[in-house]
């Protein structure tokens, strides 16, 4: 009962703090709206803003990066699902870190720490995103995927409307999407509804299977593969090769049987060449899709003049491997998986600049709350990053860490300190541990010691002990600050 009083409490106080302060104005004289977009497995070196090579066109984002701030160290934190996308969706609505938030399933035992009142409140859903802004006046709707996503919290949007669409036509596909929001933008005009909004636009693209539309598979030299005894055809038009792609990563990635790695419709077990380049072309196809799609909702905005009054996030639950490294899935810590795009747009922020961040989309959450004047709940554990935003500072934070362990456990680990990182492997009881050190500046593509580089990983070299010596330490640190249940074989035991 005792406990019943200490939660009301806490929710009626962060209720009035929430409306107390939730008064902030644009130039417009009205309260900010919110567009939040989420896609749903894209690496950011994807798109030409952070990879100038890329086939891919957006010319959505590219406008929103040109009108707005490009982040170039956005991070997911980790997982500890083999579906990654489970838990990044947790800390995007929680603000949390990535050992303090529940699983989907109540009694799931993927993260240890849960049953744990005091590392996973259990309460923890009144205190997510659309809960906060319902509690300062803000209408809320959301449009996404069904599944491998915090339902307790998604259930707290006024409108919610949930399904997969990763079909080939515009019923089955990212239009979809894109419709539920214009419906939702249209009865506004119809009601005249003069409140503020967050909108949590979220696709399932391109997230496989990558089935994307006929002419849009054209223009990247693609075809929607089906046929697990043949290769799909070669065709110039689509992308090439990515700058670290291998046939086969080194050694075994840790997870036996992971469905990313060795059943995906279209690649499977393959890593040919002509299999990832059709696969990257679908990808495409589908990404290209997306884009077209947020074109028309940020159309309709400009029309009811909220456009210039809206804060507009584009990002990705997570990055993506697609022949990098050797690897298919999501399911890694190297840097076309483990960051993330993200593009901000909005009032007060300069048009057109770039930033570091060192954001975790967890901090999304707290920034939300910060640029509209929302009261953050307590429980966040994010940093807001406005002040990057809005070109007082480069970045929020110094070190940044990252986990993997959906396979066998302790999985692996990372930590980055400016151009330092270090990935740590202890999976297959054993089996496998693998030290990496890399210098990004001199090695951004995290070339490995069997690919032709200049500078591969130096963990063996003994020029860079010391610093090996102190990455060790620093991820060790890192692991205890964030409640890590688990150590590697070669760090102290608590």
């Amino acid at each position: 009962m005792q406990k019943m009083q200490f939660s009301l409490f806490v929710f009626l106080a962060c209720w009035i703090s929430s409306n107390a302060t939730a008064a902030e104005e644009t130039p417009s004289g009205k309260r900010p709206n919110v567009l939040f977009i989420l896609a749903d497995d894209q690496s950011p070196f994807d798109l030409k803003l952070y990879n100038p090579v890329s086939k891919l066109d957006t010319p959505t984002l590219d406008r929103l990066a040109s009108e707005g701030m490009v982040i170039d160290g956005a991070y997911h934190m980790g997982s500890w699902s083999g579906a990654v996308c489970t838990p990044s969706r947790h800390m995007i609505m929680s603000g949390r870190t990535v050992w303090h938030i529940p699983d989907r399933k109540p009694n799931s035992k993927s993260n240890p720490n849960i049953g744990n009142a005091d590392r996973v409140p259990p309460d923890l859903a009144d205190y997510t995103m659309a809960a906060v802004f319902n509690r300062a006046g803000y209408d809320t709707m959301r449009t996404c995927k069904a599944g491998n996503s915090y339902d307790a919290a998604n259930k707290k949007f006024t409108v919610l409307h949930q399904s997969v669409k990763r079909g080939a036509t515009d019923e089955t596909g990212s239009a979809w999407h894109a419709e539920r929001v214009l419906d939702y933008l249209a009865d506004r005009e119809r009601t005249h509804d003069e409140d503020p909004f967050l909108i949590y636009f979220g696709f399932s693209h391109p997230h496989d299977p990558r089935n994307g539309k006929e002419g849009l598979l054209e223009k990247y030299g693609a075809v929607n593969h089906t046929d697990k005894n043949s290769l799909p055809p070669a065709n110039a038009n689509q992308p090439e090769l990515p700058i670290n792609y291998l046939p086969e990563h080194p050694f075994h990635h840790g997870h036996p049987k992971l469905r990313d790695e060795v059943a995906v419709s279209g690649v499977w077990e393959k890593r040919d060449e002509r299999t990832i380049r059709n696969e990257l072309g679908r990808e495409f196809a589908c990404s290209e899709n997306i884009d077209i799609q947020i074109a028309r909702v940020l159309e309709k905005l400009d029309a009811m003049g909220e456009l210039d009054n809206t804060y507009i996030f584009y990002t990705a639950d997570h990055g993506m491997a697609i022949g990098r490294h050797g690897l298919q899935g999501k399911q890694n810590l190297y840097q076309h998986t483990w960051r993330v795009p993200l593009i901000v747009k909005g009032p007060g922020i300069p048009a057109g600049r770039r930033a570091t961040g060192n954001t975790y989309l967890l901090d999304v959450l707290p920034t939300l709350c910060d640029l509209t004047g929302v009261e953050a709940p307590e429980t966040s554990e994010g940093t807001s990053f406005r002040s990057v935003l809005e070109g007082q500072t480069d970045s929020i934070r110094d070190v940044l860490f990252g986990v993997y362990c959906g396979g066998t456990k302790p999985g692996m680990r990372c930590v980055k300190q400016g151009d330092w990182k270090l990935i740590k492997y202890d999976v297959l009881d054993g089996q496998v541990r693998q030290t990496q050190l890399f210098n990004l500046a001199q090695n951004p593509h995290e070339f490995l010691i069997q690919h032709p580089s200049p500078h591969p990983n130096l963990a063996d070299d003994p020029k860079y002990a010391e610093r090996l010596e102190q990455m060790e330490a620093l991820l060790l640190s890192e692991m205890k600050r964030l409640d890590d249940p688990y150590r590697l074989w070669d760090q102290p035991k608590d």
